[in-house]
């Protein structure tokens, strides 16, 4: 059964924690978690988390960390000794999506303009995998414009090079913004594709809630069944996405009578 649920990351810059708050208040039960700033990696904060999430009744599926716009300087640059000690902190960010009981960490992963080889770029990709793994998390590979992986053909590589490991977080605007058909990543990658973002669009923004625009949700949940798909499937908005707030909780009430869950 799909987990449909809201990512925090629809009412940031507002802080993580009342942004979590506005989550659990939508009476959804799965979440996606925006790490945010350095602090957020602390014990304290994980533990003030969790507890808003267990006394909600909310499920934090998934982790997305606030060093996405480092990672082709933190983890694939030419030097591979900012790798090597970057390795602590993204063990950091396994280690707390354990404590959640969330199996999924993002990465936006390597640039359009990466300088290393493919191949290198897999290894280290792979490397990272493996430690999740022992952490009981997949690292999935989002689909991000002007990233290496924003296409089927450089998922494919990727999930050829990383082997059974290798996981994909597929974000429907920025297969849209790439040019790149969400459901031909699905055809050709469905075994790899842990967790779903998902988003509307209409003629004036390719980022609006939702059952609020021209995105065809049946054909996609369509899709996804025939494939067996029963991961996460998480509204992921900007704040700009929308006029009112209570838009995230009406494109969540769409959404789960359109499932019937």
């Amino acid at each position: 059964m799909f987990k449909l649920g809201i990512s925090s990351s629809c009412f940031y810059p507002v802080e993580t924690e009342i942004s979590f708050d506005k989550v659990c208040l939508t009476g959804c039960k799965y979440a996606e978690l925006f790490i945010c700033a350095p602090s957020e990696l602390e014990e304290a904060f994980v533990k003030q988390i969790k507890e808003k999430a267990d006394s909600a009744g909310v499920q934090i599926i998934a982790v997305h960390p606030f060093t996405s716009f480092m990672e082709n300087t933190f983890l694939f640059s030419p030097y591979i000794r900012r790798f090597n000690d970057s390795i602590p902190l993204y063990k950091r960010y396994f280690e707390i999506c354990r404590l959640f009981g969330a199996n999924i960490l993002t990465l936006h992963g390597a640039k359009d303009i990466c300088s290393i080889p493919d191949e290198e770029h897999f290894r280290r990709f792979a490397l990272l995998s493996d430690i999740g793994r022992e952490y009981g998390v997949t690292l999935c590979q989002e689909n991000v414009v002007h990233f290496k992986a924003q296409t089927a053909d450089y998922l494919e590589r990727m999930s050829n090079a990383v082997g059974e490991n290798f996981g994909i977080t597929l974000d429907i605007k920025q297969a849209r913004r790439a040019g790149a058909d969400a459901q031909d990543i699905i055809d050709r990658l469905s075994p790899f594709i842990k967790h779903i973002h998902l988003s509307d669009f209409n003629d004036e923004k390719d980022c609006i809630p939702p059952c609020s625009g021209k995105y065809n949700f049946e054909a996609l949940f369509s899709k996804l069944k025939s494939v067996g798909y029963d991961g996460g499937l998480i509204i992921e908005l900007y704040n700009h996405s929308y006029k009112e707030e209570s838009e995230v909780k009406d494109s969540f009430n769409a959404l789960n009578l359109m499932l019937n869950l």
